[in-house]
């Protein structure tokens, strides 16, 4: 007995419902919707059959019938403060990866000023089932687009910005990884810092010259005495001219500090350039430390002692927090996750002169 099952027509204009591409493949509309769906109890030769029809015609599913027919999206919206920061850039990377991992479409938008506002609406319209904030953000504002969403019923999670009033947050604790490093000159022998970089107003900024603060004070010494910051002698363009003219600066003063901390690894590579131009070494005269750990740390010699963000444990709480929430009712209290920085000791670090 012949199949009553036709072959797939010739596609002559694009198929735009499921309807057409149920009848283009010649099969029930219920047939096609439960191959679509990944549903059990179809037979093989009929998925094949469906799936070779897919490839032969591009057709893709209408997500918006899937919405009005209530079901889940499987789509996350991601506002990302910008991407002229490589770690941003890392961190963006990664969640992405971990979300499709999990079946997760991700929708990003890149954000300044008042835009994420827009983004957030856009979002909620292609009815995300939860919303990302990647970086820091002003915090007022970013309180406003929390409480929509609450009131919308969509979970919201920040990567990055510690502190927003009511905000869910997976964030390192960037005080004390800067702990960490000051600790560690101090054990070499250090007490005299030279900051950099750390004039900028960012909350991240506050965070790490709080973990500097409270290392030394752990040891008896003054946070003032003890760290000099001179940014604002020097017109900042790049963070890698910065840190080299930061660094001559100190030196050709006289005095200078024996150890240099930067705010982040190209400041710090900077520095050290800045050192040889004086026709001094690193680490036998001057200690350099930076931020982040990022791959510039392994390409100056000598390596740079960094601290590093951990960005795969930091996102993998992170999607393991979305992914949990949703589908679920809102949680009353906010889930605040710190995750503990590394200290990576290289060759940049070294006993202070004279000790």
């Amino acid at each position: 007995m012949k199949s009553k099952h036709t072959e797939p027509k010739t596609v002559t204009r694009p198929i735009r419902s499921t309807t057409e591409f149920a009848r283009h493949v010649g099969l029930a509309r219920t047939t096609v919707s439960r191959v679509l769906n990944g549903q059990p109890g179809l037979k093989k030769k009929t998925i094949d059959r469906v799936n070779r029809a897919i490839e032969e015609t591009g057709f893709v599913p209408n997500a918006y019938a899937l919405h009005l027919k209530g079901k889940r999206t499987q789509t996350v919206g991601v506002c990302v403060q910008n991407l002229s920061f490589p770690i941003l850039v890392n961190k963006l990377a990664t969640l992405q990866a971990k979300l499709r991992d999990r079946g997760i479409t991700t929708f990003i938008e890149v954000v300044d000023g008042d835009s994420y506002e827009g983004a957030v609406r856009n979002f909620l319209s292609l009815r995300v089932e939860a919303m990302v904030f990647l970086g820091y953000f002003d915090e007022g504002k970013i309180e406003r687009q929390l409480q929509g969403l609450v009131n919308n019923g969509t979970p919201s999670l920040i990567i990055d910005h510690f502190g927003i009033k009511g905000a869910n947050t997976v964030t390192l604790d960037r005080a004390r990884g800067m702990v960490a490093i000051t600790e560690h000159l101090l054990d070499l022998g250090h007490r005299r810092f030279g900051l950099l970089g750390y004039s900028e107003s960012f909350r991240s900024t506050h965070e790490r010259t709080r973990g500097i603060r409270e290392a030394l004070e752990e040891r008896g010494l003054d946070f003032d005495k003890c760290t000099e910051n001179i940014d604002d002698q020097i017109v900042r363009t790049s963070d890698f001219e910065f840190g080299r003219a930061l660094v001559r600066t100190f030196i050709e003063r006289g005095k200078p500090p024996t150890a240099f901390i930067a705010l982040n690894d190209v400041l710090a590579a900077g520095a050290i350039h800045g050192v040889r131009d004086m026709g001094l070494r690193v680490p036998e005269d001057f200690s350099v430390s930076g931020f982040n750990n990022q791959d510039i740390c392994s390409m100056v010699v000598p390596n740079i002692t960094s601290v590093d963000q951990r960005v795969d444990k930091t996102i993998q709480v992170a999607v393991d927090f979305v992914i949990d929430q949703m589908g679920k009712p809102l949680r009353t209290k906010p889930v605040v996750k710190m995750i503990d920085p590394l200290l990576i000791v290289r060759g940049s670090t070294g006993p202070a002169r004279g000790r």
